[in-house]
C-alpha cells in the first residue's frame, strides 16, 4: 500500500513556500476583503474524495491562501498585542513541528524548554527561585499560575482542591484594569466569576493599594479563602504598571498569594526609562509573560513562572498512566524514549503540546538581551513620540501618558460636538485603508485611538505616518462627514493573542 501524503522533500517545499511568504511579507498585497469571492471560490468546496497531490495544495496555498492571509503581521498594524513571527521563530517552529511533535522524551527539543525557561527568567529579573513552564498564551499561563494560587489557599486551610474541590467561598483580588481571561480562570478552576472583586484604579489605570488594603480588611473576618492578588506588569488597554512594591507587600501582610500578570508588559523592564516601575516583582509568588508578544514568538507561547513548582504538579498532575510512564524505564537512560523528560504536562492542563522552548531559545540566540532592549526602547520611544506631537498640536490630545509601547490619544476639534463619534469614524477609516490599523479604547469615558507598538518590523515611521494619517482624516471629517465610514465601533478592541 502506498502512502498519498508526501512526507519528505521538505528542501523543495521549503524554498517555494518561502518564496510566496518572502513576497506577502512585502505587504504589497490587498487585503484579504479586497476581492473574497475570489479566493473562496477555490477554498471553500465540498470534502475532496481524491486529493489532488502536494503540488496542486501547495499551488493553491501560493495563489489563494497566503496572500489573503492576516493583516497583522503588518508593520502598520498596531491594534493587538501580537505580531507576525520573526522568521527564526517561525523556523524553529518548524523544525519542532518535524523534529520534536511532542514536548516529551530526553532530547535537545526537550532540553531548551527548561533552558530557554532558565534564560527568560534571568532576563526579565525574576527571582532565582522561580520555575517555570510553557502553555499556548496568557490565558492559559494565568490559569496555570492561579492554579497554584488556589492549591496553596486551600492546602493552608486543610483542602486539596485538586483532589476533593473547591469548598467554600473563595476571593480573587484584580483591578478594574486586568485582562478578563483572570474571570475565566476562577470559573474554571471552580473559584467562580463572583470570587473575583474588582479593586479600583487611578486616573493612569493602576490598581490603587489603599482600595486594596480595605477591601482585604472588610474581608479578613469573612469564611471565605483568599486565593490571590493579581497585579498587572502592563494592561492590555494602555500598558500602565501596577505599584507592584505597595501591593506585593499587602498580599505578603495579608498571607495571600501575589500574582503578576506581565504578559505583554514584563519584558518593558529590560527598558531603563521604565524600569523602577517594576520595583516589587521579586515579592511576586507567579508571574507570567508572552513570548508571542514582545519576542516576536509565532502566536501560541506564553510562560507562567512559581515559586514552588511543586504546587502546580499538585495542582494539575494527570496521574501515572500505563501507556507513559509506565512504558519508561527507571534505569540510567541510554535511549531518549527511556524517559519522558521533565513532567511539564503535570505542572498545567495540557498533555499534548508543541516544544516552545527551542523557538524563545532560537530568539534569544539571534538578538540576545541586548537586541530585545533595543527593540522594546524603540517602541516605548515611539509611543512618548506620538504623545509629544499630539502634545505639540491643537487638534490632537493624549488621553493618557505612555508607560511602556501603547499611547492612547484621539483627534479633536472645539465645533465638534461628538468626539467619541469622530474618533471611531477616524479609526473605521484608518482601518479600511489599511496602512495603519491600531485599535480603541475607552479611558476615562472617552474613546481613544490605540497603538500599541510591538512587532519587529515596526519602526519609528510607522508612528510618524501614523499620526500624520489621523490628521488627515480628522481634518476631512470635520469638513465632511461622507469622506469616511460611519462604524458601530464598541470602543475597544481586546488583546486576542491570550
Amino acid at each position: 500500500m502506498t502512502e498519498p501524503a508526501e512526507c519528505g522533500k521538505l528542501e523543495v517545499y521549503l524554498q517555494a513556500l518561502g518564496y510566496t511568504l518572502d513576497r506577502f511579507l512585502t505587504f504589497q498585497h490587498p487585503d484579504a476583503m479586497h476581492e473574497p469571492a475570489r479566493w473562496r471560490a477555490v477554498l471553500e468546496r465540498p470534502l475532496p474524495t481524491s486529493g489532488i497531490g502536494i503540488d496542486a495544495v501547495m499551488e493553491e496555498m501560493a495563489h489563494y491562501l497566503i496572500p489573503n492571509g492576516s493583516a497583522i503581521p503588518n508593520p502598520g498594524c498596531t491594534a493587538f498585542i501580537t505580531t507576525g513571527a520573526t522568521t527564526v521563530g517561525a523556523l524553529a517552529t518548524l523544525a519542532g513541528a518535524v523534529a520534536s511533535p511532542q514536548r516529551l522524551t530526553l532530547n535537545a527539543f526537550n532540553f531548551l524548554e527548561e533552558q530557554s525557561l532558565e534564560w527568560l527568567a534571568e532576563l526579565l529579573q525574576l527571582p532565582p527561585a522561580m520555575k517555570g513552564l510553557y502553555s499556548s498564551g496568557g490565558s492559559v499561563a494565568n490559569l496555570v499560575a492561579l492554579g497554584a494560587a488556589r492549591q496553596h489557599a486551600f492546602e493552608a486551610v486543610g483542602i486539596d482542591p485538586a483532589r476533593q474541590g473547591v469548598r467554600g467561598a473563595a476571593r480573587l483580588y484584580v483591578s478594574s484594569a486586568s485582562h478578563h481571561s483572570i474571570r475565566r480562570a476562577a470559573a474554571v478552576l471552580g473559584l467562580g466569576r463572583d470570587a473575583v472583586v474588582t479593586i479600583a484604579t487611578d486616573v493612569e489605570g493602576r490598581m490603587i493599594p489603599a482600595a486594596l488594603e480595605r477591601q482585604l480588611k472588610e474581608d479578613r473576618d469573612q469564611a471565605m479563602v483568599p486565593v490571590a492578588v493579581v497585579a498587572n506588569a502592563g494592561t492590555t488597554d494602555t500598558g500602565a504598571i501596577d505599584p507592584l512594591h505597595a501591593i506585593g507587600t499587602l498580599a505578603h501582610r495579608y498571607a495571600i498569594w501575589f500574582h503578576v500578570d506581565g504578559a505583554y508588559g514584563l519584558p518593558g523592564i529590560l527598558d531603563p526609562e521604565v524600569n523602577h516601575l517594576y520595583a516589587g516583582l521579586d515579592l511576586a509568588d507567579s508571574v507570567i509573560v508572552d513570548p508571542h508578544k514582545w519576542l516576536g514568538a509565532p502566536v501560541g507561547i506564553g510562560a507562567t513562572f512559581v515559586r514552588d513548582r511543586a504546587l502546580l504538579q499538585r495542582a494539575f498532575t494527570q496521574e501515572v498512566s500505563s501507556y507513559l510512564e509506565l512504558a519508561c524505564t527507571q534505569e540510567t537512560a541510554q535511549h531518549s524514549m527511556d524517559s519522558l523528560g521533565i513532567p511539564y504536562s503535570d505542572f498545567g492542563v495540557e498533555l499534548s503540546a508543541p516544544p516552545r522552548g527551542a523557538v524563545v531559545w532560537a530568539l534569544l540566540r539571534e538578538i540576545g538581551a541586548d537586541g530585545l532592549r533595543a527593540r522594546i526602547c524603540r517602541h516605548n520611544a515611539m509611543a512618548r513620540q506620538v504623545a509629544e506631537r499630539a502634545d505639540a498640536h491643537p487638534n490632537l490630545e493624549v488621553l493618557q501618558r505612555p508607560s511602556l509601547s501603547i499611547c492612547c490619544f484621539r483627534y479633536v476639534d472645539v465645533a465638534c460636538p461628538d468626539l467619541d463619534a469622530l474618533n471611531a469614524r477616524i479609526h473605521r477609516a484608518l482601518v479600511r485603508q489599511g496602512r495603519h490599523i491600531p485599535s480603541t479604547t475607552v479611558v476615562n469615558g472617552r474613546l481613544a485611538i490605540r497603538p500599541c507598538f510591538l512587532g519587529a518590523r515596526t519602526g519609528p515611521e510607522q508612528a510618524q505616518a501614523l499620526v500624520d494619517e489621523v490628521l488627515t482624516l480628522g481634518a476631512q471629517l470635520t469638513k465632511d462627514p461622507e469622506l469616511a465610514p460611519d462604524t458601530n465601533n464598541s470602543g475597544i478592541m481586546p488583546d486576542i493573542a491570550r
